[in-house]
């Protein structure tokens, strides 16, 4: 009788299954960003006690986070759609219910439910998802009708997170929803229009502000600090040192970077701590001050990197799912680092958006990993697809 001989399989050949199909581009633009996060926090916050351990261990998180939603499928991750989004809604309901939600600095944005957490932040991620699945479901049988059951299911929880009031986490989910809509075939002839109309409030404001931002002028859906932050943001001299503060020191600190900045560590802004939350919402300030235009010039370029690179993963996806998906989750990325550095430079109103890879915090940076994870599984489900 012959005997059957088996071989042991290699370590190699045991975690190619874990491994193979990362996408290599992607992971190497967010390297690059992940260290000149690591560069610029050590020169912001070393002197703020735990700040860079702290920030190293949240991108560890991150990159475990990355790895294993990694692992999961779109397929997987299209059937958890609709449970993501219906508890994310249910949590944000509770938390606008009195007694139940936690309120800090006026406003309600926390829920405990054994831990402290913030729902809204779920939302983030469930809502393109839950689109995605919708536009799924829709496939080769779209009609107007489609679109307008997408827009509800958008605006229903970015009114209960405007509700809060958190206006800059609502305008982050309701981009999320909006990139999934545009890309699922919404007409341009809706589209353009939109645009035409947000580009004439914006001049009729810029045109009118003296009478619109005078004290005791109400301006509807928007709470007084809200409209304080935006007539700060176009004349930023009408509150030196209060919400104008931020916006002045922060160019200021930009523009004292020229060309080539002042080098790493040698910020005064930053470390006289004229720049306010220097290691979190303004980080881009304390980095253009150190690396100057030179060093702003390589971020962006890595961003678009990462960025362009996430929509070709989404235009080669498998499925209408994965490519809504990634497309969404892409351009959420885009809007998380224009936004940041738009607030920064003075050209948008201080929302409190995070810079990704480089600002400080712990559940942004766990988003920001499960965002890339799914690119990364969009990435393994295309690679790893029988030829």
């Amino acid at each position: 009788m012959n005997s059957v001989v088996f071989e042991r399989p290699s370590l190699r050949q045991r975690l190619r299954p874990v491994f193979g199909g990362f996408d290599g581009p992607l992971a190497l633009a967010a390297l690059l960003l992940a260290v000149i996060g690591l560069v610029t926090m050590y020169s912001a916050g070393f002197d703020q006690g735990t700040r860079v351990a702290d920030h190293v261990r949240n991108l560890a998180i991150a990159l475990a986070v990355l790895f294993v939603t990694a692992q999961v499928s779109p397929h997987k991750l299209q059937r958890l759609a609709l449970p993501l989004y219906v508890v994310g809604l249910a949590l944000l309901v509770a938390t606008a219910l009195p007694g139940l939600g936690i309120a800090k600095k006026g406003a309600t944005r926390w829920l405990n439910v054994g831990v402290v957490i913030q729902p809204s932040e779920m939302m983030k991620v469930a809502m393109p998802l839950m689109l995605a699945w919708w536009f799924q479901k829709r496939e080769g049988q779209l009609r107007a009708l489609d679109f307008l059951v997408a827009g509800v299911l958008l605006l229903l929880p970015v009114a209960l997170v405007a509700r809060q009031p958190d206006l800059g986490t609502a305008v982050l989910v309701l981009a999320s929803g909006i990139y999934v809509i545009f890309f699922a075939g919404l007409s341009w002839r809706l589209v353009v229009p939109a645009l035409l109309l947000g580009a004439a409030a914006v001049a009729v404001l810029a045109l009118t502000q003296d009478r619109l931002c005078e004290p005791g002028v109400s301006w509807p859906l928007l709470r007084e600090y809200q409209r304080h932050r935006i007539c700060t943001l176009l004349d930023p001299s009408t509150d030196p040192l209060g919400k104008g503060f931020h916006i002045i020191q922060g160019m200021i600190a930009i523009g004292s970077g020229g060309l080539t900045g002042k080098g790493f560590m040698q910020g005064t802004q930053t470390h006289l701590e004229f720049i306010p939350e220097h290691t979190t919402d303004f980080i881009f300030a304390a980095f253009g001050e150190e690396f100057g235009l030179a060093g702003a010039v390589v971020l962006l370029a890595a961003f678009a990197f990462l960025i362009l690179r996430g929509l070709m993963i989404a235009a080669e996806a498998p499925t209408v799912f994965a490519r809504l998906l990634g497309a969404a989750v892409t351009m959420s990325l885009f809007t998380y680092a224009f936004v940041n550095m738009g607030m920064v430079s003075g050209i948008l109103p201080v929302v409190g958006v995070p810079l990704p890879f480089v600002s400080y915090g712990g559940t942004a940076m766990v988003s920001l990993g499960l965002g890339l994870g799914i690119l990364m599984s969009i990435a393994r489900s295309k690679r790893l697809m029988p030829s």
